[in-house]
């Protein structure tokens, strides 16, 4: 969702909201070279307890900011990607590495790497059981199918299943987590290779080649995660997210982490009274 010609924008975004102009990028490629501010988010990949955002909202409403779409269960075309791109917004595109979902059009090719027991939390989801190079070859499939459509940042979900030392003995996954750093860092090798950018989820640690990171935060668990790989990256002036589920009091949240990170943290919240995200 996302050349070489880049321009200098300023953003200024109000504590409780607004999009502004914070980034130095390039318009036609969605590409940012330095965060200095935070950005408005819009996420139409994540569904948690309400609903995402919706793609008319999105082209109705979203200027200057980071819009998480998922390219391979909605028909998006190459022509909303070029409409949303005109108004100044980073685009990227979804894709779990961690897992194959049942309802993705690839899943009978990637069954030979998944386990056969579903994710106790996600129904329809399966965990790699192992890395090989089909697989690799599958990922970066998706990663030109996303390309193809106009998209040039790829957000990573699941990338820390491997993580998890229960795993084996729950599902019968043998990934080791070295196994799954050198695995989503070959994958955004190849994502900078066709001059793209790739998101991490939950990860910073053994992800400082990656361009950005997105967290998810609920209201009984903030703030869990490496907090000096998270100031390392918003030093780095890369794109640093967070995304807050289920909550009745959105600003005192947002305020809470602008505490911690400063203004350059980007946040979107998903508000218990609309039942809807708030865009900050």
């Amino acid at each position: 969702m996302k050349y070489l010609y880049t321009i200098l924008l300023t953003t200024f975004l109000a504590n409780c909201g607004g999009n502004g102009d914070n980034t130095k990028t390039d318009n036609s490629s969605n590409n940012i070279s330095t965060i200095t501010k935070a950005l408005s988010i819009y996420n139409q990949a994540y569904i948690e307890n309400f609903q995402a955002d919706k793609i008319e909202d999105i082209l109705n409403e979203a200027k200057n900011s980071y819009i998480l779409l998922d390219t391979f269960s909605t028909n998006i075309s190459s022509d909303i990607i070029s409409q949303i791109s005109s108004s100044n917004n980073i685009i990227a595109g979804y894709i779990s590495i961690g897992t194959g979902e049942n309802w993705r059009g690839d899943f009978d090719v990637l069954k030979p790497f998944l386990v056969t027991k579903s994710w106790i939390e996600w129904e329809g989801e399966y965990f790699i059981k192992e890395i090989s190079s089909g697989l690799i070859d599958i990922m970066k499939n998706r990663i030109d199918t996303m390309y193809n459509l106009g998209i040039k940042w790829v957000e990573f979900d699941n990338m820390d299943w491997a993580e998890n030392n229960n795993l084996f003995n729950i599902y019968g996954s043998s990934v080791t987590q070295k196994e799954a750093i050198e695995y989503y860092n070959t994958l955004c090798n190849y994502l900078h290779q066709k001059n793209m950018k790739c998101m991490a989820k939950n990860i910073t640690n053994s992800a400082s080649n990656f361009d950005g990171v997105t967290y998810e935060s609920y209201s009984n668990n903030k703030n869990w995660w490496d907090i000096d790989g998270t100031n390392k990256f918003l030093d780095n002036n890369k794109l640093v997210i967070i995304n807050h589920y289920n909550e009745s009091d959105c600003n005192s949240v947002y305020k809470e982490y602008q505490s911690i990170y400063g203004d350059k943290i980007s946040f979107i919240c998903e508000d218990i009274a609309t039942k809807k995200y708030i865009h900050y």
